[in-house]
């Protein structure tokens, strides 16, 4: 690898730690808001796209085969449908 694209992704991987920083302390501060029932969807639409950025730049998705994609496309879904049972199995109780 040349100088200049380690470099460049040096640099990629300090601004996206930054990102997850700063969504941290954005989290942290939107806790102690009220917001009524906008609190969960809030945080959690931040915590996606921390989630996002993990799995596109450190998971090494962006650079990565369609089949890796699927399978990680795979895994949310799986993800959503047990999220999705868990809470439907909670709210008819």
């Amino acid at each position: 690898m040349d100088p200049q694209a380690a470099a460049a992704q040096r640099k990629t991987y300090f601004l996206v730690f930054g990102a997850l920083l700063l969504l941290t302390l954005v989290t942290t501060g939107v806790a102690f808001i009220n917001l009524g029932p906008l609190n969960t969807p809030v945080a959690l639409g931040i915590a996606m796209t921390k989630a996002a950025l993990v799995m596109i730049y450190f998971m090494h998705l962006r650079h990565s085969t369609f089949l890796a994609r699927v399978f990680a496309g795979a895994g949310l879904i799986w993800l959503l449908h047990f999220i999705t049972f868990t809470l439907s199995d909670y709210l008819t109780r």
